[in-house]
């Protein structure tokens, strides 16, 4: 049985979507008073390949989301599947930074030491999308920083991936 879109309730689409598993990734910005911004997200993707355009969707009452979107400008930091404590730690609340090694690109954006893979992108639109926005970003440098699996979070679990 299907429902309509204006019968479904939130903590049903949360747990049917929980079903679907996402990437994590550390979504970094600096501040005008130089200090490093955070946001994690799990609606990362890819968007075009020419030109080369990536996307995520953070919540948009979001104080880190905010920041972020007055800086013009992001890095993704693809996390490792080794690295849910780190996720864990940026996700919460107080000195997201405290202890976190990082570097600073030729463009001035914090990427993680450990990530996976880093993109730094401008912000070239934003568009509303519910309780969302959809960011889409102008991608400028990228990188695979270092080989490995990454974290995945699937019906409200962190883990990683299993080839078959």
């Amino acid at each position: 049985m299907t429902q309509s879109a204006t019968a479904i309730e939130p903590a049903d689409y949360r747990r049917v979507m929980g079903h679907y598993p996402t990437g994590v990734a550390a979504i970094t910005s600096t501040g005008a008073d130089g200090a490093p911004l955070v946001l994690v997200v799990g609606t990362f993707t890819s968007v075009s390949l020419d030109p080369p355009l990536v996307g995520f969707l953070p919540t948009s009452t979001s104080a880190s989301w905010q920041a972020i979107a007055a800086t013009g400008r992001f890095a993704v930091n693809v996390l490792g599947s080794d690295q849910a404590a780190l996720c864990g730690q940026l996700a919460g609340r107080g000195d997201k930074f405290a202890g976190v090694e990082y570097t600073l690109s030729e463009g001035g954006l914090p990427l993680l030491a450990d990530a996976l893979i880093t993109i730094e992108a401008d912000i070239s639109a934003t568009l509303p999308a519910g309780d969302h926005d959809f960011v889409l970003g102008a991608v400028r440098r990228m990188n695979v920083a270092r080989e490995g699996d990454p974290l995945l979070f699937h019906r409200g679990n962190y883990g990683g991936f299993a080839a078959l």
